[in-house]
This record gives C-alpha cells, sequence and structure tokens, in this order.
C-alpha cells in the first residue's frame, strides 16, 4: 500500500477509547463497525477536501459525532423521540460526565441529530456535513475519493457483517416504542412503513446492495 492509500489511526486519548467501548457496548458489532468506519471516511474525505484539523473542524468532535451517531438504536434508550436525537442525547451526556462544555457538545448534538437529514446537515457546518457525508460514504454514496485499497482495508479491519439489513432491524425496532419515534416522513417512520408494505428488502437495503461497499 502506498502513503496515498493510509488509514489514519483511532484517537488512543482515554475519552476516546471509552467512546468507541461506549459503542461497543451499546450498539450491535455490525452497527459499532459501521460507527468506526463513519469516523475513518469521514477523516479522509477531509483529507481529500483540503479541510485541516483544529482550523477548519475539532478533530476529537468529529470522531465523537461519528462513533456514537448511532447510540439511539441501543435498547437503552428511552424510545420516545425518533432514534437520531435520542442518540444525539446520549453523546451529549457522555461528553458532560468527561468534561466537556457546551460549545463543545453542542455541535456533536447537532452533528448526530441531523446525520439522516439530507440538505440541512450539509448546510450546518463542517463538523455536521463532514459526520453526515461519513456517515453516507459507508452506504457507498460519495465514496469516489476512496482508493480500492483504502476500502479493502477499512472493510477489513471493520467488516460488514450485513449491517444495513442490521441497522435497518434495529431502527424498526426503535420506531416500534412510540409513535413520536415513528414520526412519518423520518427514516425510523419511512422504513417502519416499508417493512410492513415491501417486507424486506427496503429501499435503503436495496441501495446499498448495489453500492460500492454492498450492504
Amino acid at each position: 500500500m502506498n502513503s496515498s492509500d493510509r488509514i489514519p489511526a483511532l484517537p488512543d486519548s482515554p475519552v476516546a477509547r471509552r467512546a468507541v467501548e461506549l459503542a461497543v457496548s451499546a450498539e450491535s458489532e455490525p452497527v459499532a463497525n459501521h460507527s468506526i468506519r463513519s469516523y475513518l471516511f469521514a477523516t479522509l474525505l477531509a483529507e481529500h477536501e483540503g479541510l485541516k484539523p483544529g482550523v477548519d473542524f475539532e478533530a476529537d468532535l468529529l470522531f465523537y459525532a461519528c462513533v456514537l451517531h448511532d447510540l439511539g438504536t441501543s435498547p437503552s434508550v428511552p424510545g420516545k423521540q425518533r432514534f437520531e436525537v435520542e442518540g444525539a442525547d446520549m453523546a451529549a451526556e457522555f461528553l458532560t460526565e468527561h468534561g466537556y462544555g457546551a460549545h463543545e457538545i453542542d455541535p456533536v448534538w447537532e452533528a448526530i441529530a441531523l446525520h439522516t437529514t439530507p440538505g440541512i446537515a450539509e448546510r450546518r457546518g463542517v463538523l455536521t456535513n463532514l459526520t453526515r457525508r461519513g456517515v453516507a460514504v459507508d452506504f457507498g454514496v460519495g465514496a469516489e475519493f476512496m482508493t480500492d485499497a483504502q476500502g479493502e482495508v477499512v472493510h477489513q479491519r471493520y467488516p460488514r457483517l450485513n449491517v444495513v439489513t442490521v441497522l435497518v432491524d434495529e431502527i424498526v425496532r426503535h420506531a416500534a416504542r412510540s409513535p413520536q419515534a415513528a414520526a412519518r416522513y423520518t427514516p425510523g417512520g419511512e422504513l417502519t412503513r416499508e417493512r410492513k408494505e415491501l417486507g424486506a428488502p427496503t429501499s435503503l437495503e436495496l441501495v446499498a446492495t448495489a453500492s460500492r461497499w454492498g450492504a
């Protein structure tokens, strides 16, 4: 692998390690792997676009936004709001417990809450933009900047494990817990409707299966 194919390392601070531990303990293995891949893809995307950590965005906040973005799929969340919001709340609680202030927590909360909202997330600053697009790259959207060697290494370290179907199942499970969690035109609401009307696969699974990385 040449230098242009390198993969960034995960941050190794005590809080960063605890964030990974939280994702791994709260989420299924396929979803936790997806969360970590999203960070790697977001970091590579930032490099590709010439965005500088510490100048254009805070690297640690991007890490937390990506690695914790699917905490709302955890059975431990209340199930009273859409999964993105409950995941953002859980991430904010984690960061508060580890000494972060509102000026750091609020951007992470926003990035997580908006990561499924195209057309808005991209216009809410670099952190929210990179978070959404890093997540999207893991579904094969906007992945053209990646080399095949990079993609292979990322997926060897953090395999997909049928993540798209697993994630859809977990979002639908969360949405079944209250009407607010399955509001119409939210991912939870629409995936629930598709599961009932179409069964499997949903449109998201079909798109992912046909994408660069597959489901």
